[in-house]
């Protein structure tokens, strides 16, 4: 049996993240997206090479940083169930806020926490399928009634 270019379980893309104290973010991750462990490979020297966690349907991939490859914070989009309860769950579990739950004008009801390694996990749910067009009409309206800065 030939093997698959893209092995099951995972999309075409998959989010790699790469931070100090990665059993930390493994557990941030379990408690604020309950994220399921797949597995953990260990270096010699007791450090996560690499971990691989279900989140939904996606697999994102962590790594502790080394002298070869540095920590690098990311942005990851997040789509959930339940937006205000999932931003909750984050707060509780070691997240900061950088933005609280709302609604927005593309049809996602949209929050923000920043992760003890630094990464911002932006939570939402689609609420409205909204067309290009409708986009761009709320996007002019949206900045025609604030002040330039």
């Amino acid at each position: 049996m030939a093997v698959k270019p893209i092995p099951d379980g995972f999309r075409t893309v998959t989010p790699y993240l790469v931070v100090q104290e990665a059993a930390t973010l493994i557990e941030f991750l379990k408690q604020a997206f309950e994220a399921i462990e797949i597995r953990r490979t260990l270096h010699p020297e007791g450090r996560i090479m690499n971990a691989e966690v279900k989140i939904g349907d996606s697999v994102v991939m962590v790594g502790e940083a080394s002298n070869e490859f540095k920590p690098m914070p990311s942005s990851i989009y997040l789509y959930v169930e339940n937006t205000d309860a999932t931003y909750q769950r984050a707060l509780q579990a070691g997240g900061t806020s950088i933005m609280e739950p709302e609604d927005e004008f593309y049809g996602d009801r949209n929050a923000g926490v920043k992760d003890p390694a630094g990464n911002h996990w932006w939570i939402a749910t689609h609420q409205e399928d909204v067309s290009s067009e409708e986009i761009d009409k709320r996007v002019k309206a949206l900045f025609s009634n604030t002040k330039a800065v």
